[in-house]
């Protein structure tokens, strides 16, 4: 299948999906549905054993393209983007019952976080930062972030990334436990297919098993969790705070924030 903002390769039972939509993987509309449709088609195809998905260029995803959400008018209807967007992305990788890995090759912010917090296994190039992104625009968490990123790096960690909004290097990601795995820039790719061939050669079906049992012990309120943080979403995104961050973000300059 034939994609805009996506490439999909197909080997040996290893699908590896690559986000690219210069110049930093942000998601429009389109791309969202790139790659929903591809989760959907990963998920009838009985010959696939393993996903990798990745970002093309330096960046993972920066997370939604707040230029193109303006566009559905002054006051965004969140919830209900955030219900047919990164909360279906988030919940076909945590349900696609074969190992996913996430090969965090650049910045992953904000909902590209999210969804980078989505799958089962991540490696990080060396370049790589983690940041939390939504504070800088007035927004609460989504994608999921509210509960995997404590999962990963306990509450206090979790916090002083979502308060200060400083980004995370790979470094301190792999001491955070928040990836598994810091490899070079030039040796991340062909080390995950590595780990990915050799996860497909092993018992899928057991390990999709092992991954429904992981979701039940872990994250087993998680589509309430996401409902919650579209909830949350909505009230944040008719602050005065996210109107100032949003005009910040497109005049590239700081925000005033306000509380308010």
């Amino acid at each position: 299948m034939s994609y805009t903002n996506l490439h999909a390769m197909h080997e040996a039972g290893v699908l590896t999906l690559t986000l690219d939509r210069p110049k930093a993987n942000a998601f429009d509309f389109v791309m969202i549905e790139e790659l929903l449709g591809a989760l959907r088609n990963a998920k009838r195809d009985p010959g696939l054993r393993c996903l990798v998905l990745t970002g093309a260029g330096r960046f993972f995803s920066s997370g939604q393209d707040v230029a193109k959400i303006l566009e559905e008018g002054p006051e965004v209807p969140y919830r209900a983007h955030l219900q047919r967007t990164y909360n279906a992305i988030v919940l076909a990788l945590r349900n696609l019952e074969v190992p996913v890995i996430g090969a965090i090759n650049g910045t992953a912010a904000g909902a590209g976080l999210g969804i980078a917090l989505a799958t089962d296994i991540r490696w990080a190039a060396a370049s790589a930062q983690f940041i939390y992104g939504f504070s800088a625009i007035g927004l609460a968490a989504d994608s999921g972030v509210s509960l995997t990123l404590p999962l990963h790096v306990g509450l206090a960690k979790a916090s002083e990334m979502a308060f200060t909004n400083q980004a995370l290097d790979a470094a301190e990601a792999l001491e955070w436990g928040l990836v598994s795995r810091v490899l070079p820039d030039e040796q991340l790719l062909p080390s995950v297919g590595d780990l990915a061939q050799k996860i497909a050669a092993g018992a899928t079906r057991a390990l999709g098993l092992t991954k429904r049992a992981f979701n039940r012990a872990y994250l087993s309120n998680l589509e309430q969790v996401l409902d919650y943080e579209a909830h949350l979403q909505q009230v944040a995104g008719e602050t005065r705070d996210h109107q100032e961050g949003l005009q910040a973000f497109l005049a590239k300059r700081a925000p005033e924030f306000e509380g308010k």
